[in-house]
């Protein structure tokens, strides 16, 4: 029944809680909201989307290690006003919002996207507290969009969702690395150092190859009471001042 990514995620619960110490707001419910979380995608995967979904989504098999960028790095050189910053690598889906083909009546945006030809209806949902994250996260670090979705939808939801230019390059499912039938986010491949890049990711499974980077996040779906962006801010804070994350985050998952 468990997956592989079920696994990982399983045991990412444990560096999901080595954060405890430095919010003032117990995590443990959103510990377990992350195995649930996980659970679900294990349930999700026996039920295959509708074609819109898949189409969005992407295949998914079991085949070797595919690279699908090109190029020395994926990123640009680092601007002459991050120099010095630690690089954030964020994800967009389940960690910034939430989208769904299926209305929803309180959506904060609906992109069309074009599928095959038919033009289709995506209703996004704005992760609480989200706004006042990335505006801090862009005056801390280089922020970075790096998303497995198609960009005809993310681009879209990206402009919307991050008017105030946070996001000094984004990325999409053709810079992933196609690897087990998981779009795996190889930072490596950025151009940036890796002692300075982080990445805050709600999938275990995107960064898989540098699991001694991320900072994880609990999936959000619908929930109002959420507050796990605001919580994470001391965490950021504590981060941007790091020389080198490796030492930083050691030392936040000792016990």
């Amino acid at each position: 029944f468990y997956t592989a990514e079920v696994t990982d995620c399983i045991l990412n619960d444990t560096l999901l809680s080595i954060y405890s110490s430095s919010l003032k707001k117990p995590r443990s419910c959103n510990i377990f909201k992350a195995l649930f979380c996980c659970l679900r995608g294990a349930q999700d995967a026996r039920n295959p989307p509708s074609p819109s979904q898949d189409a969005l989504l992407g295949p998914q098999d079991n085949g070797d290690v595919v690279k699908l960028s090109s190029g020395p790095s994926l990123l640009p050189e680092m601007t002459p006003q991050d120099q010095g910053k630690i690089c954030v690598v964020i994800d967009l889906d389940e960690t910034l919002v939430h989208s769904s083909f299926k209305p929803i009546s309180n959506a904060d945006f609906i992109v069309p996207v074009e599928i095959e030809g038919t033009t289709h209806q995506v209703y996004v949902l704005k992760r609480p507290y989200v706004d006042e994250f990335l505006q801090r996260m862009g005056e801390l670090f280089e922020c970075i969009l790096f998303t497995a979705s198609l960009a005809k939808y993310a681009d879209p939801v990206t402009d919307l969702l991050d008017q105030c230019g946070v996001f000094r390059a984004r990325l999409f499912r053709e810079s992933c690395v196609f690897h087990q039938g998981c779009y795996v986010k190889d930072l490596s491949l950025l151009g940036r150092e890796l002692h300075k890049t982080l990445i805050l990711d709600n999938s275990p499974a995107s960064y898989i190859f540098h699991p001694e980077n991320a900072v994880p996040v609990v999936s959000w779906f619908d929930d109002v009471e959420d507050a796990e962006l605001l919580h994470l801010l001391p965490v950021f804070e504590d981060l941007s001042q790091a020389e080198d994350v490796y030492t930083r985050l050691g030392e936040l998952r000792a016990p």
